[in-house]
């Protein structure tokens, strides 16, 4: 069993992701020694664990409308009920709603107990599970309220992946698809598990560098602009990694109209989202582009105006104060590509 470890590099927060066949054995080794007992958050269907600590389950909903304070407080009531201690730990076991959630309800159950993720989703383990941040949706966007909190490590059993039903892997790739843009890394002609491995580190590396998502950090999140107000513009019909798929091209598409790129860029963007990854990235026929202007300008990054992370001449970085003239041309450039 060929294991990869890539460390968070945090100081005294420095934690390990562990990516490979068979990772989750090294899952009781993670666990913070001070830890006598652990709730795992999950959810039906998923892998079941062997923390070697005696633990307590708790299940949550499918689905992103079950993404919510009310799904917080119950775990947060589980993890009352289980007498659960500060020097306790929250196993988040699933995709990036499960590991969102436990890691909310962990940072905020005696103002922080320790969180470890095992990642049974490719979107999981390239982003969601690694980097700290953690929310729940309201009705007026996704993930607007949350906390930063670093798990204590995180896994990426590479043998979850075989399960996955296709539009999961899709979603997986579409996250995956973005690291292409902040690196120019090959990552197609990498094998899988150095694939997911190269965009943890990629991830690590900028996290490390901007904890909070004062600045760079926002990098990350390429191409999500326009997907959460798809997300949200579709009630959900639109799953996350779908959506970043077509916020790539459409970012591409407002930075070649506000002159920071050109065709042949986001020609380049194509190749690598329609053609390396297979994903569809059309727009949803019948949206409102008047409404997905409004979303667009709840995103978190929308410090002064609209706001959004789009390539350039110095790389992929955050360009505030985009004209809503060009949004609207650019959204109606993609709905005609």
């Amino acid at each position: 069993m060929d294991l990869i470890t890539v460390e968070v590099p945090l100081g005294d927060r420095t934690y390990p992701v562990v990516v490979g066949a068979g990772a989750s054995s090294e899952l009781a080794a993670l666990l913070p020694r001070t830890a006598k007992r652990a709730v795992v958050v999950t959810q039906d269907g998923l892998p079941e664990v062997d923390p070697g600590v005696p633990f307590e389950v708790a299940t949550i909903e499918q689905g992103e409308q079950h993404k919510t304070l009310a799904t917080v407080e119950e775990l947060c009531r589980t993890f009352a009920r289980y007498g659960l201690t500060r020097n306790d730990v929250v196993i988040g076991v699933g995709g990036g709603m499960v590991t969102d959630l436990a890691g909310f309800a962990a940072s905020m159950w005696h103002r922080g107990v320790p969180v470890v993720h095992v990642a049974t989703t490719l979107l999981g383990m390239v982003d969601a599970a690694i980097g700290g941040k953690t929310g729940a949706n309201i009705p007026e966007g996704k993930n607007l309220v949350g906390a930063f909190w670093q798990p204590s490590g995180v896994i990426c059993d590479l043998d979850h992946l075989a399960t996955l039903p296709p539009r999961e892997v899709r979603c997986g790739m579409g996250e995956m698809a973005k690291y292409h843009f902040l690196t120019g890394d090959d990552l197609l002609a990498m094998p899988l598990a150095e694939r997911v491995a190269r965009c943890v580190e990629i991830k690590a590396e900028v996290v490390a560098s901007d904890e909070r998502e004062g600045g760079r950090r926002a990098i990350l999140n390429y191409g999500h602009t326009l997907a959460h107000a798809l997300e949200i513009a579709t009630d959900h019909s639109l799953a996350h990694g779908e959506a970043v798929a077509i916020g790539l091209i459409y970012a591409a598409q407002l930075g070649r109209v506000l002159g920071r790129i050109d065709d042949g860029r986001v020609a380049e963007h194509q190749a690598v989202v329609r053609g390396g990854y297979e994903l569809d990235t059309a727009l949803p026929q019948g949206l409102d582009p008047g409404e997905l202007l409004t979303l667009m300008s709840r995103d978190k990054k929308a410090l002064d105006g609209l706001t959004f992370v789009l390539d350039g001449p110095n790389g992929v970085e955050v360009v505030a104060g985009v004209p809503a003239s060009a949004v609207r041309e650019a959204l109606a450039v993609h709905a005609a590509s």
